[in-house]
């Protein structure tokens, strides 16, 4: 079992009406860091990580800038040490469906990501994934919507 886990509006939150994640993107490097995490995440992450038996990836999709920040936050987080998951242990592509190139070279059989776009390419790579948060619409066939982090750590039991 290896567990696959997207950046945006998975580990770090999306925000709110007042302070929504758009700061991430295009914000100063400081509101950046600033975003908190999803609620929960640095409660489960861990856990999950240690049923995995610490093969646990992250695959993102984001340019160069929006990468840099991404590891920035990590720092800034402690996300590495707060949650298992080795520093080298980070896959970042330009485009959504290259995370289903990542998941096959790896071997990744559990993902979460907050887009159905990106986990629909990944059906027959990835056994299970986990459309995560708010969704407008129907839930695709085979993927398994899980609206919190709480949620995860229940499905993966």
């Amino acid at each position: 079992m290896i567990l696959g886990i997207d950046v945006g509006r998975v580990l770090i939150s999306p925000g709110d009406s007042t302070k929504p994640d758009t700061s991430f993107l295009h914000g100063p490097l400081e509101a950046a860091l600033d975003t908190p995490p999803y609620d929960d995440m640095f409660d489960v992450v861990p856990g999950l990580v240690e049923r995995f038996e610490g093969r646990a990836w992250i695959v993102s999709k984001c340019g160069p800038r929006i990468q840099q920040r991404t590891l920035q936050w990590f720092d800034h987080h402690r996300f590495f040490e707060r949650t298992g998951i080795p520093r080298s242990n980070i896959r970042f592509c330009l485009q959504r469906p290259e995370k289903a190139l990542h998941c096959h070279e790896l071997g990744i059989t559990h993902f979460i990501d907050d887009r159905a776009d990106v986990l629909e390419p990944m059906a027959g790579i990835v056994p299970n994934r986990y459309l995560f948060g708010p969704q407008r619409g129907r839930i695709p066939a085979g993927m398994r919507h899980v609206m919190t982090w709480r949620e995860v750590e229940k499905a993966m039991a």
